[in-house]
């Protein structure tokens, strides 16, 4: 089985893959501070509950975007598991698709397994919308190429810098908004409700927008992330929400450098 493996700002995901179906797959909040050894705890009392065995895991592969991670995460491929996993972003790990931009070094390694997820499962050129940590738009084109991106505050990044700096600003909570909330707030709440739930929807419809026009195609929107459901019923241009995007990429990718 192959253990696939997406590191990202907020949360680390653990999924178990045979082939192209997916096991199962666990979350932990992503922690700098935390040994492999605590992974290792952590990953094989879940894994006993399905019964499964670290035997059964025989490859492991690794997007991350938080570098003060990966050595545990070495670490544990290793020591747990006995394995060299592939890492996106080595040398010699081929993602099979052009980067189009002016430092292909600098574009994320969830960013870049997405493009090859979309180039593999969706017709294209399409958006890849992610709201994370950040909400970040991915411009995918006709061949699979990753061709630039966008990168804005996420929606609790959002909420949580209104709480800090405004003192007399409630911590909200980010939830399910009913699809017919008013935009103008009678009360602090429901003013901030609009202003994070409107707001972003606006900017969302606003930034497809932009690239459509400036792209001369009527692209749609792939949404992933954690909080793309809260969002994906009030924006037109999402054509679809897959919250396992990245680890299917991950997943192809794999398969594509075995071969």
């Amino acid at each position: 089985m192959l253990l696939a493996v997406d590191c990202g700002n907020t949360n680390i995901v653990f999924a178990l893959y045979d082939g192209d179906i997916q096991h199962t797959n666990w979350r932990i909040s992503t922690d700098p501070k935390r040994s492999a050894d605590e992974y290792l705890v952590w990953l094989t009392q879940l894994m006993a509950l399905k019964g499964i065995v670290v035997d059964f895991v025989t490859d492991m592969i690794i997007a991350n975007v938080v570098p003060e991670v990966q050595p545990q995460l070495m670490i544990l491929a290793q020591r747990g598991f006995g394995l060299i996993p592939q890492v996106i972003g080595d040398e010699d790990i081929d993602l099979g698709i052009k980067i189009n931009i002016d430092r292909p070094d600098q574009a994320g390694a969830d960013r870049l397994v997405n493009a090859v997820a979309a180039r593999d499962l969706y017709d294209l050129p399409a958006i890849i919308l992610d709201f994370g940590t950040a909400t970040t738009f991915d411009l995918i084109g006709k061949g699979g190429s990753y061709d630039g991106g966008i990168i804005a505050p996420g929606v609790n990044l959002s909420v949580e810098a209104l709480y800090l700096a405004a003192a007399r600003l409630p911590r909200l909570a980010v939830e399910p908004w009913a699809p017919d909330m008013p935009v103008l707030g009678k009360d602090t709440i429901s003013a901030m409700h609009s202003g994070v739930f409107w707001g972003y929807v606006c900017m969302v419809d606003g930034l497809i927008e932009r690239l459509r026009h400036d792209h001369g195609v009527n692209l749609p929107a792939i949404a992933t992330g954690g909080l793309a459901p809260l969002f994906a019923d009030h924006v037109a241009a999402i054509m679809m929400v897959d919250p396992d995007l990245t680890l299917k990429g991950l997943v192809r990718i794999h398969a594509q450098n075995q071969r």
